[in-house]
């Protein structure tokens, strides 16, 4: 679900995929004519690993871009939006939340084929492993704070002097978000899931009666963020395609969430790692941090918010293995996807067990 850009460490660039190629004279043409700081010759790679929208690096002779585009193919409703990825990232510039420029959206399939958006590059490190391998214990430590603080800063946003009244509705977030990601893993489904079920079914259930209206990242993990080049902070967050308004606690249980992954689940999870020894905080210091520059005084429903993130991972993966099936995934590991979904919705009934 990656928006890759920066330097990753754990992501390839490559030669654009056959099923992601499009015009890409016409995409030159388009730019010269739009954005005055773009000179060819120009070559354009993909980053590989994103699995959502096709994420390509713009390489001139002055300077680099980052270009997000819908991926080809039938898509499933709602998704894949990165009309509204572009919106939040031209909102946010002046708040305390760190995000790449946004220049230019494309809304014309004429260009391309299909609507896309030009940000500039970033230059730094994009670590997708939970462990954040490549750093030392102290600057690990710094990172999962300033993970904690950005997180904490974005739903102190107002929304509504960023003009963003308008991204989601005010009130329902995880009610709607139970409906649509419910009939998207439908939509996507390959084979019976009695886990799934059963999460969906207590989900439903035990709906929190208490609500609250934030800007939501709705993917926030450490693999969506750009960490300094040389310096232990993060200087930019990616991927807000699935951002809206909604409960500020999704995105913080979403972050979490990883503390209740083993190591070898999909992206890696914290469960069975030493996290002193390593430098990386707890659930409960990471909770806190977020709490202390949250102004937060409590956390109501935990173990709700943490299985209603494995629900919508489960229903993510299990969108990810669909389109891999089909031959449309950004990377071939796509097609491991389907026992991931299984792995998200086995954890989620396990934390939803832990409300009673």
């Amino acid at each position: 679900m990656s928006a890759a850009q920066g330097q990753r460490s754990d992501v390839a660039l490559v030669d654009v995929l056959p099923q992601h190629r499009f015009d890409e004279q016409a995409l030159w043409r388009y730019l010269q004519s739009q954005l005055d700081d773009f000179s060819g010759p120009a070559e354009l790679r993909q980053f590989q690993g994103g699995q959502s929208n096709p994420t390509y690096l713009i390489q001139t002779p002055t300077k680099k871009f980052v270009l997000r585009k819908k991926p080809p193919g039938k898509l499933l409703p709602s998704a894949h939006l990165v009309e509204r990825e572009y919106r939040i990232l031209r909102a946010l510039p002046g708040t305390d939340v760190p995000v790449p420029a946004a220049r230019l959206l494309c809304e014309d399939p004429a260009v391309i084929g299909t609507s896309f958006y030009v940000m500039d590059h970033v230059e730094g490190r994009v670590i997708i492993g939970v462990t954040l391998p490549q750093l030392t214990p102290p600057e690990r430590a710094s990172v999962y704070n300033d993970y904690a603080r950005i997180g904490a800063a974005l739903h102190a946003v107002d929304f509504r002097a960023v003009g963003l009244s308008d991204f989601g509705k005010p009130e329902g977030y995880i009610a709607r978000q139970l409906d649509r990601w419910s009939k998207q893993y439908l939509a996507s489904k390959t084979e019976e899931n009695a886990d799934m079920e059963r999460l969906i079914a207590w989900l439903g259930a035990n709906l929190p009666g208490a609500d609250e209206t934030a800007i939501v990242h709705g993917d926030y993990r450490i693999g969506n963020t750009i960490i300094h080049p040389t310096e232990p902070r993060i200087i930019a967050v990616l991927d807000w395609e699935l951002a809206t308004l909604g409960h500020p606690l999704s995105d913080l249980a979403y972050a979490c969430m990883y503390y209740h992954l083993p190591a070898g689940e999909s992206r890696g999870g914290l469960a069975d790692v030493n996290l002193r020894e390593l430098g990386i905080p707890d659930e409960s210091e990471f909770i806190a941090t977020y709490c202390r520059h949250a102004g937060r005084a409590r956390i109501d429903n935990w173990p709700f918010f943490l299985a209603f993130s494995c629900f919508r991972m489960a229903a993510i993966t299990q969108g990810v293995y669909a389109r891999g099936l089909q031959g449309n995934a950004a990377d071939p590991r796509a097609l491991t996807y389907g026992g991931i979904a299984k792995q998200f919705a086995a954890t989620g009934l396990r934390l939803a067990g832990r409300s009673s």
